[in-house]
């Protein structure tokens, strides 16, 4: 899963996927930006079945592809 995030992040902002490290902090280090955030949202319904709310769409859940995985996670796993 991480390896599909850091290709889509690499293939949307040009950057070499190497340099995308699992706790870079995409919006700090200037990889995204808002456009950037809908493109991944977009990606995480269409490839990966994941529908998102608006609720969802904080910091916490896509700072970082490590942040964006457990987010993933989360909203995969059934409720108890």
């Amino acid at each position: 899963m991480k390896e599909q995030i850091r290709a889509f992040i690499s293939e949307i902002t040009f950057i070499d996927k190497e340099t995308i490290t699992d706790d870079v902090s995409l919006f700090e280090q200037g990889i995204f930006d808002s456009m950037g955030l809908l493109s991944l949202i977009t990606f995480i319904d269409e490839e990966m079945g994941v529908k998102t709310d608006d609720g969802d769409l904080t910091e916490e859940n896509f700072k970082s592809i490590n942040t964006i995985v457990s987010f993933l996670e989360r909203k995969k796993t059934p409720a108890n």
